[in-house]
């Protein structure tokens, strides 16, 4: 027994790294994107380092969920560490903004492995009156390595230099690999199934296809253009064949029966907005603060870090309560405060003071936590060990569906408020996104080159910086309202012990 706990203790340790990997990424990125578009360019562009992030991952979670059911979860997990860590290496070397795209889909694709089967993981070694405590802490370490992702990014990007924010992950992930090969000797049996390829080719391609619209429409193309229109009939035609082939499939890729399932289909649900809205203020508040107030790398990381903090703090009290008072009552007390974050945000304005806008960001800290542990845990609340992996990833996948919709979206509001402040501001020519000569695209994120514009010419670029942002936060009210409206369909089940999750993780590991 000792010697299954201290296996157990190890595989823990292992699956908590993976996720401070995976999730720091984020953060340091976001962190740092000020500095890499200062010395790669392409400020109109840099939006898809992280969208192209998001599209793989999202793409490889279901992929990755259903080949955990089918085949184990060990051998994907180890798959996820090597693809991530080898992606981490890439964007390290990249020399263009293009190219670190490129490599950070490779990280995406790694990302889409870890995410989803951690959490399954855990659900497969711990019986049900342990789960509450252990998502608990998986959610809180999901917040605390956004924590130190702002800080680490910041120093490193500041004192070191950009590329090492990459390469940092390569410690944490051998790590894991480590004690997760040698530790976790899962015995669960898994059901041998046909392998749905129609349904994840047809899936990954609507995906491409509707990001790539949704990027380069109104930018590159007029919306009304041959490729855009071909983009989106693209998504349209393949997103058809991917619903009539999962109806056909015998083990689709995602199961509808699983929505069927009133917790599964609403957790997945209040997911989705929450991906949407929350995303907004992980990206646009570093560049507020690098754009606006003229702060360096280290002052955008540090804004982040009270989020963070009552990110963690939730997440722990979310898992917990929802043990005592169920699923529906503690979603509903978080998505009120959530909301009053984001409308808050809407606020903000070149005036907004740093402690107002740290004020803001606890604020939507505290209403987000609780959603990545407690819509995980109501998920899955009546899905069945063979299913949890799909289950799992598929609600990973449609949070991330989220967060790659609401990035691209409110990018695009956010650059075409921004580019008609510009114009109004300057005429024509201010357009920075088109070469105005009132200023490079770099110069805002840049110190140096901010103490060499003109102090009136650099407060109308601030002002019309400012106003586009908090104009996005404006309209990310509108997918923080669903996630309030869509809360009250969770039930008020509540998680609890008893011998069948007992039954279902007594050979998780073996002693």
């Amino acid at each position: 027994m000792d010697q299954t706990k201290s296996k157990q203790g190890f595989v823990v340790a292992g699956l908590l790294l993976a996720i401070l990997m995976a999730s720091m990424d984020n953060t340091i990125v976001a962190t740092a994107m000020g500095t890499i578009v200062g010395d790669l360019g392409g400020l109109d562009k840099f939006i898809w380092v992280t969208s192209a992030y998001m599209v793989a991952e999202m793409a490889g979670m279901p992929i990755f969920g259903k080949l955990s059911d089918m085949f184990g979860r060990k051998r994907f997990f180890v798959m996820g560490i090597i693809l991530f860590m080898f992606g981490s290496i890439l964007c390290g070397t990249a020399q263009s903004i293009e190219q670190l795209s490129v490599y950070r889909a490779i990280q995406g694709l790694g990302g889409g492995a870890l995410i989803p089967i951690t959490f399954t993981i855990i659900f497969d070694i711990f019986p049900p009156e342990k789960r509450g405590k252990m998502t608990g802490l998986f959610g809180a370490t999901f917040g605390l390595s956004s924590i130190f992702g702002p800080l680490i990014g910041a120093y490193i990007t500041d004192y070191i230099s950009w590329h090492w924010v990459f390469y940092i992950n390569l410690p944490l992930g051998i790590i894991s690999l480590l004690f997760i090969a040698l530790y976790y000797n899962e015995s669960l049996e898994h059901q041998k199934q046909k392998i749905d390829w129609l349904g994840a080719a047809t899936l990954v391609g609507a995906v491409v296809c509707l990001m790539f619209a949704l990027e380069l429409g109104g930018n590159k193309y007029e919306w009304n253009s041959s490729v855009i229109i071909s983009l989106f009939s693209g998504f349209a035609i393949l997103f058809i064949v991917f619903l009539i082939a999962e109806n056909r499939a015998k083990d689709p890729v995602i199961s509808f029966s699983m929505f069927r399932d009133r917790l599964f289909a609403a957790s997945t649900l209040v997911g989705l907005f929450y991906g949407i809205s929350f995303i907004v203020g992980s990206v646009y508040i570093p560049i507020f603060i690098q754009g606006v107030t003229g702060g360096s790398a280290t002052n955008a990381g540090l804004i982040l870090l009270p989020m963070m903090l009552g990110v963690v703090v939730s997440a722990q009290t979310g898992a917990i309560s929802a043990s005592k008072l169920g699923y529906r009552k503690v979603m509903i007390f978080f998505a009120v405060i959530f909301i009053c974050g984001i409308y808050l945000l809407s606020t903000v304005t070149a005036d907004t003071t740093r402690a107002t806008i740290t004020f803001f960001m606890i604020i939507v800290g505290l209403g987000t936590g609780a959603s990545f542990s407690v819509l995980n845990m109501a998920a899955i609340h009546n899905i069945g060990p063979e299913r949890r992996g799909s289950a799992n990833s598929t609600v990973s996948f449609v949070r991330q569906l989220g967060m790659t919709i609401g990035i691209t979206v409110y990018g695009i509001i956010q650059r075409n408020v921004f580019s008609d402040n510009m114009k109004e501001a300057f005429g024509p020519a201010g357009n920075m996104f088109e070469g105005g000569p009132q200023s490079d695209p770099r110069a805002l994120l840049s110190e140096e080159a901010r103490a060499n514009i003109p102090k009136p010419v650099l407060e109308n670029i601030i002002d019309s910086l400012a106003d586009s942002i908090g104009y996005t936060f404006t309209w990310a009210l509108v997918p923080s309202g669903l996630v309030l409206i869509f809360v009250f369909l969770l039930t008020n089940d509540r998680l609890s012990g008893g011998e069948q999750g007992k039954k279902d993780t007594e050979a998780s590991i073996e002693s």
